[in-house]
């Protein structure tokens, strides 16, 4: 087995772990948005793993299926709901957070088997992980204005590597990847980047609400 093969399952495994770990984190702050959606990646992660391993196809559908959901609706619509639980203090009841997975589970269904998306996929996939992009680069300013520079960076880092993956993925080809392995090294690597800056940059926006307002 060549090199980059173990690189991509080390980057799974990266990815599994993050997603799992940061999950299980939203879920305990009673996030269930972004709990529920990191641990969607999580699954996907870890079909994705069982495939490169035994090569059953049927695992690749189902991860290629997560996949869908998370690029559609998971993280550009359920991320941002998650994620204004602190920049605008949002937080929907448990019906609207089923809601909103049910909801994610419709549009899925329908962007992965209606044939009439399947040449505007790509763009609509592309477009929706944009409007996520600019409203991490608006989290990033509330960040600053909250003197948290640090976790600032970390969004805006993890949300240009994210971008760029979401660009290329279904527009350009690493020449010489014909397997698209390489490719899929860095997208996972990538997603792992963009579950860990999320989580610490909610938490430090969380705290800096918590703090007591002093008068000028």
């Amino acid at each position: 087995m060549e090199l980059k093969y173990y690189l991509y399952c080390f980057a799974d495994l990266v990815l599994i772990a993050t997603s799992f770990i940061y999950g299980i984190k939203f879920l305990k702050k009673r996030n269930f948005l972004l709990g529920g959606e990191l641990l969607v990646v999580t699954f996907s992660a870890t079909n994705l793993l069982v495939n490169a391993l035994t090569e059953i196809p049927m695992y690749m559908n189902v991860s290629l299926f997560c996949d869908a959901f998370s690029r559609s609706y998971g993280i550009p619509i359920i991320g941002i709901a998650g994620l204004m639980a602190v920049s605008h203090r949002f937080k929907p009841s448990a019906f609207v957070d089923v809601l909103l997975f049910a909801l994610g589970l419709v549009v899925t269904v329908v962007v992965w088997a209606g044939d009439f998306m399947k040449e505007p996929k790509p763009y609509f996939y592309l477009a929706l992980w944009s409007a996520f992009s600019m409203y991490l680069v608006y989290f990033a300013v509330r960040l600053v204005r909250a003197g948290e520079k640090f976790q600032a960076l970390s969004v805006i880092l993890a949300m240009v590597f994210a971008q760029t993956i979401a660009s290329i993925y279904d527009f350009y080809h690493i020449p010489g990847d014909d397997d698209h392995v390489v490719f899929y090294i860095f997208a996972l690597l990538a997603w792992s980047l963009l579950g860990a800056a999320m989580y610490h940059a909610y938490c430090a926006l969380e705290r800096t609400q918590s703090r007591p307002q002093t008068l000028s």
